[in-house]
């Protein structure tokens, strides 16, 4: 069981998590792969509302997506975005990525290869990494303006969406740890962490919570 104090100190993890970005034009949306096919969906609507042209959709698989998506997470994001009408034109994959610093630059590898000029991307993912992907592609790619963005939905109302709120929980200590150790290591650029927030991760990571914690320099 997940206790009150828990899901308090979730809901901490998930407020920072939150770059509060408002969706503007941008030269290409990249869509970060993962588990939740709500990456594809919000990003074929930014491409409605006219937010991009081309969506690169980024990602092989990992632990959590190899039996649901046993083809790779962009590939499935792609078969999501042509069922909703997006034009098969419209949609580059990159399907080699196993982690986000990897999203970011094989991404920008394609992007390149294709002859794409980039001057902004709006970046969608899940909203508890929100703030660690801007921060590694802020790192990684720096030339460019990065705009951050996921679908707009409540701590409660996404795990619902997952259907598995320990993996949920987990998953936020696992983003927050990274955005505490990765920047020295030179993944990401350093960003100020509230102190509340930084015992809010303690806590969970005392509990129990530690299943996406990483031990090693790999982003």
């Amino acid at each position: 069981m997940i206790s009150e104090r828990d899901w308090q100190d979730a809901q901490l993890l998930w407020d920072y998590q939150l770059m509060h970005h408002e969706p503007r034009p941008c030269s290409v949306g990249i869509g970060l792969g993962s588990h939740d096919l709500g990456v594809a969906d919000a990003t074929v609507d930014l491409y409605r509302r006219g937010m991009f042209s081309l969506i690169v959709f980024t990602g092989a698989t990992s632990r959590t997506t190899q039996d649901r998506m046993p083809r790779g997470e962009a590939e499935h994001y792609r078969d999501r975005a042509l069922e909703l009408g997006v034009p098969e034109g419209a949609i580059l994959v990159e399907s080699r990525a196993r982690n986000t610093g990897q999203n970011i630059m094989l991404s920008r590898a394609l992007l390149e290869e294709r002859g794409v000029p980039v001057s902004s991307v709006l970046l969608v993912s899940k909203p508890y990494e929100e703030r660690r992907a801007y921060a590694t592609a802020r790192k990684l790619w720096p030339e460019v303006q990065w705009v951050s963005f996921s679908t707009r939905m409540t701590l409660p109302e996404y795990v619902e969406s997952i259907q598995d709120e320990r993996l949920v929980v987990d998953m936020l200590v696992g983003a927050q740890q990274r955005l505490m150790v990765y920047p020295p290591q030179g993944f990401m650029i350093e960003q100020e962490i509230p102190d509340d927030v930084v015992a809010a991760f303690e806590r969970l990571r005392a509990n129990g919570f530690t299943s996406r914690l990483v031990s090693a320099a790999v982003n």
